[in-house]
C-alpha cells in the first residue's frame, strides 16, 4: 500500500467532518424543541371540587400535555372535542397520560367519571381556528353538568 496516499487523509477527513458539523448546526438552528405542560387532576383545587388545574392552556403545535392524577379519585382525561384531523384520547382512571398536540385549534376535555361535577378544561393549540365549533361542543358537554356549570365557558373565555 502506498503510504503517500494516506498522508492527506486525516486533513481531508477533518475538513469533511467540520463541514458536516456546520451543516448539522445550521439545519438544527431553526428547530425549536417542543414544550411539556402539566395539568393536574384534583379532587379539590383553587376553583372548587373536581378540577383540572390549570383549566386552560395555550400551547404550540408539537407540544405535549401531561395529565397527572395528583389527587387520586378515579379521574381520567378524555377529549370531548378535538379539531378536524386531531386524535381523540381517553386515559385510564388515575393514570398519568400524555397527549401530543399535533393539530392547531381548540380542544375541550373532561373527566368522564366526574362529568356531572363539571370537571373539564380547554387547550388552545396555536390559533383558535375552530373556536365556534369548540364553543358549540362545550355547550353540548356542559348540558351534563349538575354543578360548576360555567367551568367550560370560563375556560373558553381565555381563548384568544
Amino acid at each position: 500500500m502506498n503510504n503517500n496516499a494516506l498522508k492527506g487523509a486525516p486533513a481531508a477527513f477533518g475538513r469533511w467532518f467540520g463541514a458536516l458539523a456546520v451543516a448539522a448546526g445550521i439545519a438544527g438552528a431553526g428547530t425549536a424543541s417542543a414544550a411539556e405542560h402539566v395539568v393536574q387532576m384534583l379532587n379539590q383545587g383553587a376553583s372548587g371540587p373536581m378540577v383540572f388545574e390549570p383549566d386552560f392552556l395555550k400551547v404550540e403545535v408539537g407540544d405535549t400535555v401531561v395529565f397527572q392524577p395528583t389527587q387520586r379519585g378515579g379521574h381520567n382525561s378524555q377529549s370531548s372535542y378535538v379539531p378536524d384531523g386531531a386524535k381523540s384520547w381517553s386515559s385510564p382512571p388515575d393514570t398519568e397520560y400524555t397527549v401530543e398536540m399535533n393539530v392547531e385549534g381548540v380542544y375541550v376535555y373532561v373527566c368522564q367519571p366526574h362529568l356531572v361535577m363539571g370537571m373539564s378544561g380547554v387547550i388552545q393549540v396555536g390559533n383558535a381556528v375552530d373556536l365556534d365549533a369548540a364553543k358549540a361542543a362545550a355547550t353540548q358537554a356542559a348540558t351534563g353538568f349538575v354543578m360548576n356549570k360555567d367551568r367550560l365557558s370560563t375556560a373558553l373565555a381565555k381563548v384568544q
